[in-house]
């Protein structure tokens, strides 16, 4: 009687397992190659943390963790391609601080950012640096600010574009402050760097990575760094907030995912991202690149998505800043 029982039960999961469609059965994660979408194009600051922290993935999950550049509007096509991306966990983004400056900027977006995007892990925090060139007669904030409330409206800021991340640290300064500077936007860090350089400009919002050299070179001069805290790569170089109270702007970027992806497959993303985030290695390079490991759970993204949004949509609708 046991004997049949069990031959009986065993019958039953056999009819079970028929009934059950392919791919119905839980899988190990990944299964195969995963895509992280970068919405910039290759070489810039997101593509590198992104290639390192997917050669990471890549080695601890024993899949390929493929790095795909869909650069454009913003990075709103990135997003919208990963919006619309089975929740699987093979379709991943690099999220930042664009995103959150996208929901106030664009009247009109295909998405919502906050609601079709599951944060899954933090990656790196980078702070900007205030620089000017050597030819402004001011050596110090306090000197920067008093010259430019003597001049009004003669001190051009560059910007990598409208709406960047650089363009609204430079005008949330330029709110705190109470200055008038003229924004001067191009089509990319690069060209707005060489004319900072070359004196067409005098001001601008930047990464240490990109200009970290023009410094130690003299050719630029920063005056401060715009995270609440000092930089490690320049220690002597003063915080922004110890004139301006209250001032903070850091660039940040993340991994997120289509909205429904499992929340086993974000808990193990996010453990081995952050694991990742302590590995010696990853944070030595990291801090080559002015990086700052940015671990946390992914309900810690998602209360910095939350409040960037709700502060660079203050400095937006202030400023009258319109997408180009």
């Amino acid at each position: 009687m046991f004997v049949r029982r069990q031959f009986l039960a065993f019958a039953a999961l056999l009819s079970f397992a028929g009934s059950v469609g392919a791919g119905q059965w839980p899988q190990a994660y990944p299964s195969r190659p995963v895509r992280i979408v970068v919405g910039l194009a290759p070489g810039g600051g997101n593509d590198i943390f992104a290639r390192l922290m997917g050669q990471w993935l890549s080695e601890r999950l024993s899949q390929q963790f493929v790095i795909e550049n869909r650069p454009g509007a913003g990075t709103n096509i990135a997003t919208e391609a990963v919006v619309r991306a089975p929740p699987d966990g093979h379709t991943l983004l690099v999220i930042g601080a664009s995103n959150t400056i996208n929901m106030t900027l664009y009247a009109k977006l295909n998405f919502d950012f906050i609601r079709d995007i599951a944060p899954v892990a933090g990656i790196v925090r980078l702070p900007y640096l205030m620089l000017v060139n050597p030819s402004v007669p001011a050596k110090t904030v306090p000197e920067f600010i008093a010259y430019a409330k003597a001049t009004p409206g003669k001190i051009n800021m560059a910007s990598p574009g409208i709406g960047t991340a650089p363009h609204l640290a430079g005008e949330l300064f330029k709110t705190m402050a109470g200055l008038n500077l003229v924004h001067v936007p191009y089509r990319g860090g690069a060209p707005a760097l060489t004319d900072l350089i070359s004196g067409q400009v005098q001001v601008m919002f930047l990464s240490p990575a990109a200009s970290i050299e023009y410094i130690r070179s003299s050719r630029l001069r920063a005056l401060a760094v715009t995270s609440a805290a000092r930089w490690e790569g320049l220690p002597d170089l003063p915080t922004l907030v110890d004139f301006v109270p209250g001032y903070e702007s850091i660039a940040w970027l993340g991994i997120g995912a289509p909205q429904g992806t499992s929340t086993e497959i974000i808990r193990q993303l996010n453990i081995e991202i952050n694991a990742g985030l302590a590995d010696p290695k990853l944070k030595a390079r990291f801090a080559d690149l002015g990086g700052t490991p940015f671990p946390g759970t992914p309900a810690d993204l998602g209360n910095v998505i939350t409040e960037e949004t709700e502060k660079w949509g203050k400095v937006i609708r202030a400023a009258n800043i319109k997408p180009q």
